[in-house]
């Protein structure tokens, strides 16, 4: 695992961006596409919006879908759908996205997410870190066992509170019970992950990450038996975290 920590938000999603954006242009140096994966949420704006910036042959980019509320309309400001369309889809030329969608027959879906994301490898996965340290919507206490891909899960109440504090939902109230989300072991099976984690409210959820050894209670530890995981954080992020694990 390799740690950077730099200045704010905005000098994270630059330097995540450049990191990602190097890795895939060597890929396409050398393979016809890149699958990629991507992750929603305030933590991510910055390096989205470097992202797209970005000179890469988008039309030889695969991207799949973390995860999408149950029920809630593509309309709906909180939608992941909307997110990734008006922050990265409809920017750029890629050359095929899969979306999750909580609408229709679930069942169905998730059966055809699974096809998908199954043809060949993951070559890149940016996961960010929750609140509750939920990685997707895997939350405490979050399944390591499952060799799904994608399943639906129930969402606890620190996430709830999370989508409401970032200004998704609000209240509590309204955020919706379930979610489909890509489970861990999809995750795991990628072969690069960059986990982008800014901001003062994710102070807790990195500390807890590197004060733990792996455990369901503190979904994000797995990451750290991934073989090639860079994790960016910011000063903010940071700030709970004993400095000796950020060397």
């Amino acid at each position: 695992m390799k740690v950077h920590v730099l200045e704010d938000a905005q000098k994270l999603g630059e330097q995540a961006a450049e990191h990602a954006a190097n890795i895939i242009n060597e890929l396409l140096a050398k393979q016809d596409k890149v699958r990629l994966v991507l992750s929603t949420g305030a933590s991510q704006f910055e390096t989205l919006s470097e992202l797209v910036k970005k000179n890469i042959e988008w039309s030889r980019i695969e991207m799949f879908h973390l995860d999408e509320y149950i029920g809630l309309p593509e309309s709906h400001p909180a939608s992941f759908r909307k997110y990734l369309k008006e922050r990265f889809v409809q920017l750029i030329p890629l050359g095929k996205v899969h979306f999750v969608n909580g609408e229709g027959n679930i069942t169905e879906h998730l059966e055809e997410l699974t096809r998908e994301i199954t043809k060949e490898p993951v070559d890149l996965a940016l996961i960010g870190i929750g609140e509750n340290g939920h990685i997707a919507f895997n939350d405490p206490p979050a399944d390591f066992e499952t060799k799904q891909s994608y399943m639906v899960v129930d969402l606890d109440d620190i996430c709830k509170k999370q989508q409401v504090g970032e200004g998704w939902f609000p209240t509590v109230e309204d955020v919706p019970k379930q979610a489909i989300t890509m489970t861990v072991h999809q995750i795991m099976k990628s072969r690069t992950i960059l986990s982008c984690v800014p901001n003062k409210v994710k102070a807790k959820a990195i500390r807890e990450f590197f004060e733990n050894d792996i455990d369901h209670r503190f979904p994000s530890t797995i990451m750290k038996s991934h073989p090639n995981l860079t994790l960016y954080l910011d000063k903010q992020s940071a700030s709970q975290t004993d400095p000796k694990w950020l060397l």
